[in-house]
Parts: structure tokens; C-alpha cells; sequence
């Protein structure tokens, strides 16, 4: 049975149509994927994200840990700032994408996806032996709301103390909403300006409500897994499963700035990784732009004339760019912008080109 967050009866009430997503019973829209992506681009959109992992690293060697650990150099990052990582194994494929947060000299909060909390949880609690560090995961206690969108500063600016224009991407501060304590970020997985709350889990649906009523006149809707798929998607960022799995380096997909040889000291995949950065790789990810209407998908097949050079990781008809974007790793002498390739979708093969990602970046 699918477990489910604290929000779980809000979005019951809201009318969602729910889906199981990493044992997780979630929102996949509530109206429209496309009205709620829409506002997304426009105004704002609240989103339950309560089904990621929140995992606390403290103690003397928390951020020595988590340099071994962790493929960053997180003892480089300051007090109230959040760096984006990777978790590998030995050789080199990538465990998890996370967000780690260091909230205070000897305090990270590590945020690891749904589907592999446990095995986050798990690696990190074994490579934490020999360290002065504890780790806890907090996920059972912790929800995680987000309010994303070119609104989101006014709509979130009225109900909190923070300042919000002094924080910056990529940073968190203690804050609180209408009486309510909460971890205030401003990260987001969109493509677009907005902020995440962690909140006790009790709290939740009170928060949720607060930031439903501020956000009304500014045209905010709740939204659903469906239309971050798009949104994600046309920002050109990653999904694990989907363009990051244990099979693949952060080389393959053109994140290799996420390894930091230069720290000091050893870290889990540093033999592998280096290995695997003096060489090109044989495959690369890439953005796919077709035409007309029908998107390349999931596991659909690339050519380069007759010739299957790649797969598609993620696929959809762009919301907001109005055509057929994708990403794919095809293989690297296929990669050039530009290069026009072909998609096999369900037997029509139908003409795309290679392009930069993101296929989308707010103004």
C-alpha cells in the first residue's frame, strides 16, 4: 500500500488524481497538467514534495563525512548555503542527485529523491563509520512544501518575517509563516524563481492553507507531479531513473562539475571517477527539438539514418514552447547542436535536432 504525506487529505479535498510514485501516494494534477503548468510559468504553483528524503548529518566531522561521502566538496560550503551533489558508488554510477544544505558549522541536511531514500539513508550511515558524525533520517517528520513561479516572492513575502530578497539561490534560512517555524530555501526544480519550506510534518496542511489564501489573488494553483515532469523537463534538469542511474557517471551526463577532485583526502568513487574523466565517454545527454505534435518518450529509440545511436530518457510536448522537446544520450559523435537525427515513435519516424539544453530559462 502506498504510504502517503501529511497533505494527503488537502489534496483529497482539492479533487487530485493521485498515482503511486516511489511508494508514495501523490498528486499527479489537480485540474489541468497544462493550467497548472501554465501558472507555474506565469504566476505560481504549490506543490506537496513531502515524498523526498530529508536526512541530518551532525557532529565535530559532519562535513568531513560527508566529503568522503559525497562527490562535492560540502566542507567548502558556508553556513546557510546549498550545493547540488551526487552520491556514487565505487564505480562511479551515480547512487542519487541531491541538495545538501548546511544549516550551521557542525548541521547538513542532506535531500535525497523518494525512490532512493533508503539507499541514501543506508550508504551514508555506513560511510559515517570512523567519523566524530551522526546521522538521522528525519524524513518521517519532515514535510516539504515548495511554492515555485515569477509570483512566489510576493506571495510568500506577505506571510513571512524573512527577508527574501536578501536570500539567495542555492541558500536556506531559519523562518517563519504566520506563526509557524519552518527551514526556508530557495532552490527549486522548475526553471523558475521560488522557495522550499520544510515543515513539521503536523504542520503541513496549516502552511499549506496560509500560503493557498495568500497566493489566490495572484493566481496560484496547486500542482501536481504531472506538470513538474514539464517543467523539470523544458529546464533541461535530470531525473533520476530517467537521464541519472547507478549505470551511468555524472560524466555521462554532462555534470562532471559536480566532482571535486581537488578536495581533500579520499571520497567513495574517486578512483572510478578520475579513470572516467580522462577519456570521453562513449555516450552523451543531450536535447532533442522535434516538430509537429507527437513527443519522443521514454525508452524510444534515436537514429542517425537507419542506425540506433541512443535513447530517450524523457520526452513530452513542451507547454510552453509549443513543440516536442526531449532529452536523450546518444552517442558522442552525434551530439553536435544542430545535428539532425530521427526518433522511432511507435513505428513513424519522425525528424528531430539535436539542441542546447535547457530548452527553457525564465527572463
Amino acid at each position: 500500500m502506498s504510504k502517503e504525506t501529511s497533505l494527503h487529505g488537502v489534496h483529497k479535498g482539492l479533487g487530485a488524481l493521485f498515482t503511486d510514485f516511489a511508494g508514495w501516494s501523490m498528486p499527479i494534477r489537480y485540474s489541468s497538467e497544462l493550467a497548472e503548468h501554465k501558472a507555474v510559468r506565469e504566476a505560481a504553483g504549490l506543490f506537496d514534495l513531502s515524498h523526498m528524503a530529508e536526512i541530518e548529518v551532525t557532529g565535530p566531522q559532519a562535513a568531513d563525512t560527508l566529503d568522503y561521502a559525497l562527490v562535492g566538496n560540502l566542507s567548502g560550503v558556508k553556513p546557510g548555503r546549498a550545493r547540488y551533489t551526487m552520491i556514487c558508488d565505487e564505480n562511479g554510477g551515480v547512487l542519487d542527485d541531491l541538495v545538501v544544505y548546511r544549516l550551521a558549522d557542525e548541521k547538513f541536511l542532506v535531500v535525497a529523491n523518494a525512490g532512493n531514500a533508503t539507499v541514501v539513508a543506508e550508504a551514508l550511515a555506513e560511510r559515517v563509520s570512523g567519523f566524530d558524525a551522526v546521522v538521522e533520517n528525519k524524513s518521517e517528520d519532515v514535510a516539504l512544501i515548495a511554492v515555485q513561479g515569477p509570483k512566489a516572492v510576493e506571495i510568500l513575502g506577505a506571510v513571512t518575517d524573512a527577508d527574501l530578497g536578501a536570500l539567495k539561490y542555492y541558500a536556506s534560512v531559519p523562518a517563519v509563516v504566520k506563526g509557524h517555524d519552518v527551514l526556508l530555501a530557495r532552490t527549486g526544480y522548475t526553471g523558475e524563481d521560488g522557495f522550499e519550506l520544510y515543515v513539521p510534518a503536523g504542520e503541513a496542511p496549516a502552511v499549506w492553507r496560509i500560503l493557498t489564501d495568500a497566493g489566490e489573488p495572484h493566481g496560484l494553483l496547486p500542482a501536481g507531479l504531472a506538470c513538474r515532469d514539464t517543467l523539470r523537463l523544458e529546464a533541461g534538469m535530470p531525473l533520476y531513473g530517467n537521464e541519472l542511474s547507478l549505470q551511468l557517471s555524472p560524466f555521462e551526463a554532462g555534470l562532471g562539475r559536480v566532482v571535486k577532485f581537488e578536495k581533500p583526502g579520499d571520497f567513495v568513487g574517486k578512483a572510478a571517477l578520475e579513470e572516467l574523466s580522462k577519456k570521453d565517454v562513449p555516450r552523451v545527454r543531450v536535447g532533442l527539438k522535434g516538430s509537429g505534435r507527437r513527443a519522443p518518450r521514454h525508452g524510444y529509440t534515436v537514429l542517425a539514418g537507419d542506425t540506433e545511436i541512443g535513447e530517450v530518457t524523457s520526452g513530452a510536448l513542451s507547454p510552453t514552447l509549443g513543440y516536442p522537446i526531449a532529452m536523450a544520450y546518444v552517442d558522442r559523435e552525434h551530439s553536435e547542436p544542430g545535428t539532425e537525427l530521427s526518433v522511432d515513435i511507435r513505428g513513424r519516424i519522425e525528424p528531430v535536432e539535436v539542441v542546447a539544453l535547457p530548452f527553457y530559462s525564465r527572463a
